[in-house]
């Protein structure tokens, strides 16, 4: 399949042109990469590790009505746009090139016009969405509604527990560990996290623990454990619960150890020595951040602590995510972030001392990679578990956050905040106690 045109955008000079001509005219005739199209036209690199195919005419339908990484990412889900020189598991090195070394450049008003005079009114229709891609925002109620906000949760975390302990190892842990050195493995790196988190909050054996958004687990049966302390975890997921409750009871740690299928706000109990939000206010939505943390500060007694550990971004001049875009439709709806700067505003807002901040960016970067790993060695068993399309948003979605993290694109901060008493004791010591 070639297309006449006009190569030049308007010369006079009619010749037949294919996709690899359309692709060496965006990315240039030295593009890192080997492209490949349906229509047998070729460009880029031939000796290049990294290969790219664009087996059908629906992926340039994809790319034609989605420009940027949506299109791409439905092309490349449906399996109309493949890979070669990359694990699907792990496509880091691909997105690396990509952010790196292809830059395009974008063409005249003639050539786009004749391009798409050549390439016919049918490629400006919208194919079918992958069965993987949420609704449109304006289709799914209220945002941050209970029932949304439930239906956005169940979406991420609900996939499959088989899946995530393929992908997560055998912590269950998906939220950003930290390696206590360079060669640690994830495992320990994950139980390092909990550990520091459980120092921040000085807890001590008799004292109670709220957990919110506490995923499978992780911190309420290690601080449990390790701490000697009562803790309740509640979670949106009820695959997270169950799986949770079973772990608990297999470890004989039910009679101090709960977790929750409960929305965080329908905690009742008070007076709480310590609350761990690990993970959780990416959900939230930065406009309920003040009864978010009101509500924690109200579960906690005079001078308990509070601990959020959430992804930021590096500035605090824009908050949010881009609602079309990849990680809005296939991994995270209605996912929002912003500036750690905002988050210590809203904490003190809400009546915290804010005690200490840390940045664990580099930290997530490395679980990333560790995460990826996990994928590809798991490959075949995540695939029978949750399907093919799945698999790949999953490579995509990590490989492309590692890049982000590795880029100071995003961050993870820790916040720690006391609840002081109304003569301004924070119980804090003179100095940190917690270590690194």
């Amino acid at each position: 399949m070639t297309f006449k045109l006009d190569r030049a955008g308007g010369n006079g000079r009619s010749g037949a042109v294919t996709l690899g001509d359309m692709f060496e005219r965006l990315f240039g005739a030295h593009a890192p990469v080997r492209f490949t199209a349906y229509d047998g036209s070729s460009a880029g690199d031939p000796q290049a590790d990294i290969g790219i195919r664009m087996m059908t005419p629906r992926a340039v339908s994809y790319l034609a009505t989605a420009p940027g990484s949506l299109g791409l990412a439905r092309a490349y889900i449906q399996g109309d746009l493949e890979v070669e020189g990359v694990h699907p598991g792990n496509p880091y090195d691909l997105l690396k090139v990509m952010d790196d070394e292809l830059h395009m450049q974008r063409p005249s008003l003639s050539e786009a016009m004749a391009w798409a005079r050549s390439l016919g009114p049918k490629t400006f229709l919208p194919p079918p969405l992958p069965a993987q891609e949420v609704v449109p925002s304006w289709r799914r109620g209220l945002r941050h509604s209970r029932d949304r906000d439930a239906e956005s949760i169940s979406y991420h975390y609900d996939v499959s527990n088989a899946f995530y302990e393929q992908v997560l190892g055998p912590s269950m842990t998906y939220t950003c560990a930290c390696f206590p050195a360079e060669d640690s493995t994830l495992e320990e790196a994950q139980a390092h996290k909990y550990d520091l988190v459980a120092r921040k909050l000085g807890l001590q054996p008799g004292m109670r623990l709220l957990d919110v958004g506490c995923g499978w687990g992780g911190m309420v049966r290690h601080a449990a454990k390790h701490y000697g302390v009562t803790v309740l975890g509640v979670t949106l997921s009820r695959a997270q619960a169950t799986w949770a409750q079973e772990r608990i009871k297999a470890e004989g740690l039910d009679d101090v150890a709960e977790v929750r299928h409960s929305d965080y706000r329908d905690v009742r109990e008070r007076d709480f020595d310590a609350v761990s939000s690990i993970g959780l206010i990416e959900h939230i939505g930065v406009r309920n951040y003040p009864a978010y943390f009101s509500f924690l500060r109200s579960r906690l007694r005079p001078e308990g602590r509070l601990l959020n550990h959430g992804i930021t971004r590096p500035d605090n001049r824009h908050a949010g995510l881009p609602r079309r875009g990849f990680i809005g439709r296939y991994v995270f709806p209605d996912g929002e972030l912003t500036g750690s700067g905002d988050i210590v505003r809203a904490m003190e807002d809400a009546g915290f001392e804010v005690q200490h901040q840390e940045n664990l960016r580099v930290h997530y970067a490395k679980t990333l990679a560790g995460w990826c790993d996990n994928l590809v060695a798991g490959w075949d068993a995540c695939v029978a578990e949750a399907g093919l399309p799945v698999a790949k948003v999953w490579g995509l979605y990590m490989a492309g956050s590692r890049l982000g993290f590795e880029r100071n694109q995003i961050q993870l901060h820790q916040v720690l905040g006391s609840r002081d008493t109304e003569t301004g004791s924070s119980g804090y010591p003179l100095r940190h106690d917690f270590g690194v």
